[in-house]
């Protein structure tokens, strides 16, 4: 469980489609972003049993509640979560059925690819893969990041 700081606004755009009418405000309400979030985190397939999202609008707060099974679902739902242009903070109060050591987490800065970030964090450029693999299914292709957005960086 943890409270983790994400850079408000610089996040993806959320395209997760909910079941709201296409006549929506300009400014989504909270209850909508939270709606949002839970499709988003449901069409990336990570696997989370009771999962329950509120979005407090005040604070930019996303609070997630549910069962997962390992640490690496729990905090790629935290990410999913975090790198979305609403979000400034995420109150992760998910829980796991086996617990393991946390990632770090590492904040994407200009001029950044996956090998350089390797390359600080294993000493090697080539192992820029487990950190692709470490972030599936919220990374597309090695070369989908981003300043700003949040990443998991394996043991």
């Amino acid at each position: 469980m943890g409270l983790f700081d994400f850079v408000k606004g610089i996040g993806k755009k959320n395209q997760a489609k909910t079941e709201k009418p296409a006549a929506t405000p300009a400014e989504p309400t909270a209850q909508e972003i939270a709606n949002q979030l839970l499709a988003h985190i449901k069409s990336l397939g990570l696997p989370v049993e009771g999962l329950v999202v509120n979005y407090n609008s005040t604070s930019d707060l996303a609070t997630i509640q549910g069962k997962v099974k390992s640490q690496a679902d729990k905090e790629k739902i935290v990410l999913a979560v975090g790198n979305i242009d609403h979000v400034a903070k995420v109150d992760d109060q998910m829980t796991v059925e086996t617990p393991a050591p946390e990632s770090k987490f590492y904040t994407v800065k200009s001029g950044d690819n996956l090998s350089k970030i390797s390359k600080e964090y294993y000493g090697d450029p080539n192992q820029y893969n487990k950190i692709f693999e470490a972030n599936k299914p919220l990374l597309k292709n090695a070369d989908d990041i981003y300043p700003g957005q949040v990443l998991r960086i394996p043991q």
